[in-house]
């Protein structure tokens, strides 16, 4: 239920594009706000990670070959210029422009479907060692 990238529609090198279908009856509608619902930035952040994530593995076959998860080490730069509604197509582009051992750098923007620019945001995504594999 917390996976947002619906499809990927575009992957070439270290760039990727996925849209999400928002659904009308996501979770996060019942209480923000009701009666006028808005998605939550912290949902729109998220599917840019998903993508990130996606784009980490699409890349790179070390990547494919590593156990564990790409996990959120930071985020810088985020801006939001547009409300999300429900039943709006989001399609994020994510780049990853550099890689320091287990971290990818990504900047990521979001539109809707028809180009409309909704956020950017930078990220840093860490392949995080499995469960019982930490220091």
């Amino acid at each position: 239920p917390f996976l947002f990238v619906d499809r990927v529609v575009e992957h070439e090198g270290d760039e990727l594009t996925a849209e999400w279908d928002v659904p009308e009856d996501l979770f996060a509608f019942e209480g923000h706000f009701p009666g006028e619902p808005v998605l939550p930035g912290v949902l729109i952040s998220e599917f840019c990670f998903q993508a990130g994530a996606v784009l980490i593995y699409a890349t790179s076959q070390d990547d494919q070959d590593a156990p564990g998860v790409p996990v959120l080490t930071r985020i810088t730069d985020a801006r939001f210029r547009r409300i999300v509604r429900p039943g709006t197509t989001l399609r994020a582009r994510v780049r990853i422009t550099e890689r320091l051992a287990n971290a990818r750098y990504v900047d990521a923007q979001v539109t809707t479907a028809d180009g409309a620019k909704v956020t950017r945001l930078s990220c840093v995504l860490a392949v995080a060692p499995p469960e019982g594999d930490q220091a």
